[in-house]
Order: structure tokens, then sequence, then C-alpha cells
């Protein structure tokens, strides 16, 4: 990978963030000095995940995902073909897969942060709680229980298979998936995925919403 690629990577991530044109995301980069050298990228900012995350969860680092999607040209695939691929090729998890990709597509530049290769954003949230899996989906499928930390929120359960996943509707159309996981110890996780919403500020309040709703999920939990 060579210098200007890098810098050129750097631009385009910061056009997605502030909607400025080529020349003057370049200008302003170039004006903080931040026209890269011989150092290495540092994959993980990009991503916003440590090296010692990726690496425990799938077994490589941000550098080895690279190489390896690069040989097998994942930099010209759809976000659909990059989940493929590493899913057939090296077996993560779903969730992993999910962020094996999206982490390749963002050091790419091919999307900015909380933003989807269509130009759309999403908002995610994943918390631990000190419960059973089946503890933790039931105070998501129990009607009584979900409206009780939500706060009043209308939702609508579509889809639920026990206690893996849930897809949920707003009350404003949008569709939220949600991933229940086992941890061991009596412990288990949620991960909530809100996509398809029009801009960043969009994003980061409903990714504040689910931040509130899992404090007031682990107040429930813990009654």
């Amino acid at each position: 990978m060579t210098v200007n690629k890098d810098f050129k990577r750097l631009v385009r991530s910061r056009m997605r963030k502030t909607s400025e044109a080529y020349t003057t995301a370049r200008a302003q980069l170039l004006k903080k000095g931040s026209r890269p050298q011989s150092t290495k990228p540092d994959y993980a900012a990009l991503v916003g995940m440590s090296d010692a995350a990726i690496k425990k969860s799938t077994g490589c680092t941000w550098e080895r995902w690279v190489k390896a999607l690069d040989y097998y040209g994942a930099e010209t695939m759809s976000h659909a073909e990059i989940v493929r691929l590493v899913k057939k090729k090296y077996e993560t998890p779903d969730w992993w897969t999910q962020t094996v990709a999206v982490g390749y597509e963002r050091i790419k530049g091919l999307r900015g942060r909380g933003q989807r290769r269509d130009g759309t954003f999403e908002a995610t949230k994943s918390r631990t709680f000190a419960v059973p899996v089946s503890a933790l989906f039931g105070a998501w499928a129990n009607a009584r229980t979900r409206g009780a930390w939500l706060n009043g929120t209308e939702v609508k359960v579509r889809t639920a298979t026990a206690p893996k996943s849930m897809r949920l509707g707003m009350s404003d159309g949008s569709i939220v998936a949600v991933g229940f996981y086992p941890k061991g110890k009596g412990k288990s996780s949620v991960a909530v995925q809100h996509p398809k919403l029009p801009d960043r500020e969009t994003a980061n309040r409903l990714k504040q919403f689910w931040t509130e709703r899992f404090e007031a999920l682990a107040e429930v939990l813990r009654s």
C-alpha cells in the first residue's frame, strides 16, 4: 500500500464526515500535516476497534485481515460479497464476520463510521448483562417487561427466534435487528443494529436512545 493511497483514504474519510469537496478536504488535511509519511496507517483508529479486540475474537489483527482480503480483491466487492468471503474462507461467527467486513470497508474508505455502503447510516449498540441469554431474550420478548424498560416506546415484534434473534418494527417505520449471545458464567449480551437512517445526526441520536434504554433494561433485570 503506497503513501499516496493512504493519504487519499484519509481524504475520502474526511469527505464522508464533513461533506467537503475532495479538494477542500485534501487542503485541510495538508494544513493539519496529515499527509502520512512512511509509517503504517492506523487501522484500529480507522475502524474504531483495537487490534487486541479483533484478534481475540477472530485470530487476526486488522493488518492481517487487510492483507488477506486484498489478496481476494475484496476492495472491488459489494458488502454482501465480502461477508460471504470472510464467512466461507475463515468461518468466523456471524457478528464478527460483519465486523471484519465493515472494518475492512472503513479502512479502504468505502464507508465512514456509522455509514453503510449505500450512503445511509446506522446506529449500533451492544451490552453484556449478568443474566442467562434466555432471561435476556425474555426481557425483550415479553411485552409488559419490554414496555417497562423501553419507557413506552411503541414497537412491534416482527420476527423472533428464541433465544437468538429478533426484529422490531419501530413507530417511525424503521426496522431494528437484535441479536442475543450467551457469554458463559450466567452472562449474555445483546447487540442492536438500527439501519437505513438518513444522516449521522439521526444515527447519533438513536445510539444515545439505545444507550439509555440499555441502562433501563439493566435496572429491570436487576429487580
